[in-house]
């Protein structure tokens, strides 16, 4: 075990990172991490309800990506409208790039509707107070992760989003979701809970010990159907890291719930309700990787990471996958 960032690294050819979806969403590579013998296995992901025991429920994040990203008409002021605000109308948590340009007072348009920054927070993010709603579906994009270093295309569109997505919030996709079909998900049982994955889940560590670092909170959702399923499992299988942190924040037996969660998942942290955990390739000193190393021990999934290096997998969200039983 370890409490240091640096020892969550690893090094990552460029070429490995998946810059567009597979031709197929269920044409991805799975690597299996059984954790009691040790050992991996290398899988398609199509092959993912062959591991489905009888008592197994998966639970995945239904949360839908908006068209978070935007810019001002005269083009100098990029935004990712991150969440709205309750306490003023028309109002948004923002990222701003260059800040420099949006201090206390600075005025925006956007689609021709005016708007000004009205507070910064400790984070950076503005709170900008527009006259009216901006149309986000006519005026913005969907916000592709940085590393992807591109501007998002038709075909992101439809890829960068779940097939069972339904309810808007979120600025990035819950990626493990995006290899499902439906003809797949009809093959399992499964739940949904909804948490609408923000900012953080892009935030660098930027502390050596990784105890001092403190997770944005993110806004969640879980059903009494879904509860209810979830009790009556032998075992839960998590669809990605958002869906774990959900149900690690509420422990077994899991209840109905609305709120939100900070919850930081790191070692020696111990899994209370998750059983197994699909994931993707996650970015090197990530509290993504983190949370992983949690589940299967940081040694057992720097072994697994090298050796999807050395066999070639993609790696981040539109990469490969993993499953960790």
């Amino acid at each position: 075990m370890s409490l240091f960032t640096v020892d969550y690294d690893y090094s990552l050819p460029g070429e490995l990172i998946a810059r567009h979806p597979a031709a197929r969403r269920d044409g991805s590579r799975m690597m299996v991490l059984h954790r009691t013998a040790g050992t991996i296995e290398h899988r398609a992901f199509a092959e993912f309800p062959d591991f489905m025991r009888e008592g197994d429920l998966v639970v995945l994040n239904d949360t839908r990506v908006i068209p978070a990203r935007a810019f001002s008409d005269d083009g100098r002021i990029e935004l990712l409208f991150l969440e709205s605000t309750p306490t003023l109308p028309h109002a948004w948590r923002c990222l701003v790039k260059p800040g420099r340009k949006m201090r206390v007072g600075s005025g925006i348009e956007i689609g021709g509707v005016r708007g000004e920054v009205t507070a910064i927070e400790p984070g950076g993010e503005r709170i900008i107070a527009f006259e009216r709603e901006v149309d986000l579906d006519r005026l913005g994009e969907i916000p592709l992760p940085p590393y992807l270093d591109r501007r998002p295309d038709a075909t992101d569109s439809e890829r960068y989003q779940t097939t069972f997505a339904r309810e808007p919030g979120a600025i990035a996709a819950p990626t493990a979701g995006l290899h499902f079909t439906p003809e797949i998900l009809a093959r399992i049982p499964h739940a949904f809970l909804t948490l609408h994955v923000g900012a953080g889940t892009f935030r660098p560590v930027q502390v050596d010990e990784i105890t001092q670092h403190r997770m944005h909170s993110e806004r969640f959702t879980l059903g009494a159907q879904t509860a209810a399923a979830a009790n009556a499992a032998s075992r839960i299988i998590a669809v990605g890291t958002t869906t774990a942190r959900v149900l690690e924040t509420l422990g077994r037996p899991i209840h109905a719930a609305s709120g939100s969660t900070d919850i930081f998942i790191h070692p020696p942290y111990k899994p209370r309700a998750v059983g197994a955990l699909l994931t993707n390739f996650h970015l090197p000193k990530s509290t993504l990787l983190m949370l992983v190393s949690a589940f299967a021990g940081r040694e057992f999934i720097l072994h697994a990471y090298a050796e999807a290096v050395r066999e070639r997998y993609r790696f981040f969200s539109y990469g490969d996958c993993m499953l960790i039983l």
